[in-house]
């Protein structure tokens, strides 16, 4: 996340310099967002055994996140299962954003009303790398054609006592220089709003499933 970070603050170094009139403001913000932008990525290996290990055990970008639900696994899985894009907070005001705008077919960022965000996922371009439901569930997508870069997701659930933890993680792997070069810089901008959607699709779940256990 720093690094999106730094380009945001060059970017508006930038647009501040060109207001202002300021040479030297407007060319540490032009070399600061040239460098953010272009900062080479670093290549991972997974260490552990989880599906998403097997399933993507190199990768460059990633992002995790997780949350407590107070529900038992399968009851965790239906609602990752069921959830919807109308139950994630700025889903829709985000992802509007990052097709500019275009309506167009129907896909994960531009789904369809009241229906699951998964299955508009697998109906759309994604496809199931590892099923282990109640335990772990991995989708992924190939987003540089043709397969240059390939992007996988998890939702995985451990047990703790009466507690579960929910823990997603989003993997992106591309398979040369020129797709990592222009992947990188795509990423450092969505990144943010990508963790928002990340954070609120995990609150969504919970909710959802310990509604459940309530018999709500």
């Amino acid at each position: 996340m720093i690094d999106s970070i730094l380009l945001y603050l060059s970017a508006l170094f930038t647009i501040a310099g060109a207001i202002r009139r300021d040479k030297r403001l407007l060319a540490a913000g032009l070399a600061g967002t040239a460098i953010t932008a272009l900062w080479p990525a670093r290549e991972r290996r997974a260490t552990g055994t989880t599906q998403l290990d097997r399933a993507m055990p190199v990768w460059e970008f990633d992002e995790i996140h997780e949350t407590e639900v107070a529900a038992d696994p399968n009851r965790i899985f239906d609602a990752i299962k069921s959830v919807r894009a109308e139950d994630i907070a700025f889903f829709r005001a985000l992802t509007a954003i990052r097709r500019g705008g275009r309506r167009g077919p129907e896909t994960i960022l531009n789904p369809a009303r009241n229906q699951p965000i998964l299955d508009v996922a697998l109906r759309s371009g994604f496809f199931v790398m590892a099923d282990d439901t109640p335990h772990e569930i991995v989708i992924g997508s190939i987003i540089i054609r043709p397969n240059r870069a390939v992007a996988a997701m998890n939702f995985r659930v451990i047990p703790e006592g009466t507690r579960c933890r929910l823990i997603t993680e989003t993997r992106v792997h591309a398979t040369d220089a020129a797709a990592r070069r222009r992947f990188a810089i795509y990423w450092r901008i969505i990144h943010p709003g990508s963790d928002i959607i990340r954070r609120s699709w995990l609150h969504a779940i919970r909710l959802r499933a310990e509604s459940s256990a309530l018999g709500r």
